[in-house]
């Protein structure tokens, strides 16, 4: 097997999603000399979790989604969950606000654009839960604006279609967001590596990491790839090695050795969305409509009725229905979920499939409901929707983190973690939502914790970047309007 270069890459990204995209205009920002190059397994970048059909491009700003506000065991709503989701995400708009006021994005709509955010529910528990869930946030400064009714009259105004046909005596309330946004992931995705690109980065698609093994003779990584077009392996050497590799990730990071990863499992969850490109249909509809979970239904399930914009059009998606497929990868094997099973992730593993009864039980009731049951959901948000204007798409696959836990066994985890070597060369991220949303912060947190030696002195290309960071927002309402003020005028969010 061949070695290419002697030198080691600076940075290696394994994976072209939005992940690896936001980390490699980080870096090259932070260290504008250093040699960045991405493997793709696929022909292009952007085609698994990133790509906008495979993700709800939700902007996650947890302005609209009620698995962020719990309500705990005295009635409580709880915003804590909500309110950190929310700064993340003001971390990524101001990164993005950044690259459009330094031309490398020229054109904001081109992956974001302004849609309101509604949380809806029905029935009197619910309503009640959603009036307790408004007056916790409505006094938040990162909450600032946000409305709430239990009229069908002004429900119908915020969104026209969640009305017609609507039994008149159903009790039915929601809150209104103007501040929300849906973002193009995919596109966001191509342009930041469109851009590096230009800059130096070398990008090599059709190319899988098969192996990743700590350095003989140097301070690194060696990386087994195969070209897929020619069916040849080359050995990479890299100093830093990041693995944004999806449900890719968690297999690398095994094989790279690293004790860190010890315990770590995945499960994974497939799902599918109705979509209508129905012009008729899409017109009636311009918003995000989250509602509440079903019982034992992972967060990732919570269903919503979606406006997305996608390459410059409008269409209609609603989902997810989970389904359960043992791939780790929308292009995935079968047997990547028996494939990811070591002896030391086995017991947190079996404990998770033992404790979470209410989970499998849900995901066999949506493998076995009927084409008209999973319409039916859809009509529960919009009464009058026919079935000849929607067809069924599939979702990207979500990998639920199962760690290890020292009472439990093992934890099913929603969300996203970030694995970190001890000396910080080889970093890698397991997980799902509110993953592309948050990707700002969490690949800074990353370059904190992996070049702690440097960070001092990249400070001022950090806070130029993301002027508040470090900041929390929440506890400084002028501070916090002004940013999300500002923000919303440069990507042309009218706020």
């Amino acid at each position: 097997m061949a070695v290419k270069q002697v030198d080691p890459i600076d940075v290696v990204l394994v994976g072209g999603g939005i992940m690896s995209a936001t980390l490699g205009a980080i870096i090259h920002r932070l260290e504008p000399s250093w040699k960045i190059r991405v493997y793709e397994r696929l022909g292009t970048v952007a085609q698994e979790s990133s790509n906008p059909w495979n993700n709800a491009g939700t902007g996650h700003s947890a302005l609209c989604e009620l698995n962020y506000t719990p309500e705990l065991a005295d009635g409580r709503v709880d915003i804590a969950k909500a309110v950190t989701v929310n700064e993340q995400f003001q971390v990524s708009r101001q990164f993005w606000s950044h690259l459009v006021e330094t031309g490398t994005l020229p054109d904001p709509s081109s992956f974001i654009n302004p849609t309101p955010h509604i949380s809806f529910v029905w029935g009197a528990d619910n309503v009640e839960y959603m009036r307790k869930r408004y007056e916790a946030m409505q006094g938040h400064p990162l909450f600032a604006g946000i409305e709430f009714s239990d009229d069908p009259a002004q429900i119908r105004k915020w969104a026209p279609a969640l009305i017609p046909g609507r039994k008149k005596d159903q009790p039915i309330a929601a809150t209104y967001s103007a501040a929300g946004s849906d973002v193009d992931f995919g596109s966001l995705t191509r342009q930041l590596f469109d851009q590096l690109e230009l800059d130096g980065l070398e990008f090599e698609p059709n190319h899988q990491v098969k192996n990743i093994t700590r350095g003989k003779d140097f301070d690194g990584w060696a990386l087994d790839v195969l070209n897929e077009v020619g069916r040849s392996t080359q050995k990479i050497a890299a100093k830093f090695v990041f693995v944004g590799a999806g449900g890719g990730a968690l297999q690398l990071l095994q094989k790279s050795g690293i004790p860190e990863i010890r315990g770590y499992g995945g499960f994974p969850v497939s799902g599918e969305f109705l979509r209508t490109d129905d012009p008729e249909v899409v017109q009636k509809h311009a918003a995000k409509v989250y509602g509440k979970a079903s019982v034992g239904a992972p967060p990732m399930s919570v269903p919503h009725l979606d406006t997305r914009i996608v390459d410059g059009s409008a269409s209609l998606m609603f989902g997810p229905y989970a389904g359960f497929s043992p791939k780790f990868l929308k292009q995935g094997s079968l047997l990547d979920l028996f494939k990811s099973i070591r002896p030391h992730n086995l017991r947190p593993m079996l404990s998770v499939a033992f404790s979470n009864f209410d989970l499998v039980r849900y995901l066999i009731g949506q493998l076995l409901a009927s084409k008209q049951t999973k319409f039916d959901a859809l009509r529960d948000f919009m009464p009058n929707a026919e079935p000849e204007n929607w067809h069924k798409i599939i979702a990207g696959q979500r990998v639920q983190v199962i760690k290890p836990d020292k009472d439990k066994g093992g934890v099913l985890q929603f969300g996203t973690e970030v694995i970190t070597a001890a000396d910080g060369s080889i970093a890698g991220l397991l997980g799902a939502s509110p993953g592309a949303s948050t990707a700002v912060p969490i690949m800074l947190g990353l370059l904190r914790t992996c070049f702690p030696e440097r960070w001092d002195g990249w400070q001022d290309a950090v806070h130029e970047m993301v002027p508040t960071y470090g900041q929390d927002l929440g506890d400084d309402a002028a501070l916090a309007d002004a940013t999300l003020e500002r923000t919303a005028k440069v990507l042309g969010l009218h706020h």
